[in-house]
């Protein structure tokens, strides 16, 4: 399937539900008038993009329809759609250049933050880097064991001690393997917990000092998993961790499962966090580079705006195997 469907299928409930509204909307005006941009502000809000992001959505349409002289409802759509594609544009890339380069995985449970790191593992293995995953969320006995599985389906090693080990002796260890075995990247799950942001801070803190000490120069990315079935919670979520972890990106997963994919623009606009990765399904090419322009046109189907896309997850390992088996492994 090729990466375009893939994304408009993952985005099926998402389209089908408020943005099928929001279609709808500019068929069925004749006119571009105020009532127009009111009712569309109101459905923007019932699919939690958030009231300031789409304030300022309608207010940029305005200013375009008034720059353009656009009296056609029809061409208001598609100057939406790329207002869309421009609020989400920035850097979506992961700086990894150094060797070894360190990933942090943070979230709270249930999120899919064990499923994301495997397949993160698979996609970079196919890109023919070499991995080496620290199960550094030492207070769930489960994350480790689905990590063990996760690396023996991605061919990555993996570093861990027992259940309730220092978290940042992990790291440390991981570190030490991936220099040692000369791996490209190391990627670090982190405990899923906020009930306690001190607690939080403190924790992360640490292994922020561990990587300081032992790995000064690498580059570093704090990704935060988060689930778009959640909504307005999910940015909450966000802001609590931004707050503690310094984050470098956002990975939004279940997105195939929710009418809620407005929460991508909501999280961009309000937290000025970039979505690096978004999950559209729970096959292991369904975590997907995000792409502002590909992600605006699929809410609205319109694969004629969308260009050529250099994606290389979900392709076959050089052996002809799946790094995956498509299998769904749900984080506790």
């Amino acid at each position: 399937m090729g990466f375009f469907k893939s994304l408009k299928e993952g985005l099926k409930k998402t389209r089908d539900g408020i943005m099928g509204q929001i279609d709808a909307l500019f068929k069925r005006f004749t006119k571009v008038d105020e009532e127009l941009f009111e009712e569309l502000e109101e459905l923007l809000i019932a699919a939690d993009v958030g009231m300031l992001t789409s304030e300022k959505i309608c207010d940029t349409l305005r200013d375009k329809v008034k720059k353009t002289g656009t009296k056609d409802p029809g061409q208001v759509r598609d100057l939406f759609i790329e207002t869309i594609a421009e609020m989400l544009d920035g850097d979506m890339s992961l700086r990894l250049d150094t060797k070894p380069s360190v990933i942090l995985v943070i979230g709270v449970n249930g999120v899919g933050k064990t499923t994301t790191i495997g397949k993160l593992c698979s996609a970079f293995r196919k890109d023919g880097k070499k991995v080496v995953i620290a199960a550094a969320d030492t207070f769930r006995a489960a994350a480790i064991d689905q990590l063990e599985i996760w690396a023996e389906r991605a061919k990555c090693d993996i570093v861990k001690h027992t259940e309730g080990s220092d978290p940042a002796a992990v790291v440390f260890d991981g570190i030490s393997a991936a220099k040692a075995r000369k791996a490209d990247i190391l990627i670090c799950d982190t405990a899923g917990r906020l009930h306690n942001k001190k607690h939080l801070m403190d924790e992360l803190a640490k292994i922020n000092r561990v990587i300081d000490r032992e790995a000064p120069d690498c580059d570093r990315e704090v990704l935060l998993v988060l689930d778009a079935t959640t909504g307005q919670n999910a940015i909450n979520q966000a802001r609590a961790f931004k707050d503690a972890a310094g984050l470098t990106g956002i990975i939004l997963t279940k997105l195939d499962g929710t009418a809620r994919g407005g929460v991508v623009l909501a999280i961009k606009e309000e937290l000025g966090v970039p979505v690096k990765f978004i999950g559209v399904g729970e096959k292991i090419e369904d975590l997907q580079p995000f792409n502002p322009k590909a992600f605006a046109a699929a809410l609205f189907e319109n694969s004629d705006s969308v260009g050529d896309f250099d994606i290389t997850f979900g392709e076959k390992t050089d052996d002809g195997e799946d790094a995956g088996d498509g299998e769904n492994h749900k984080d506790e």
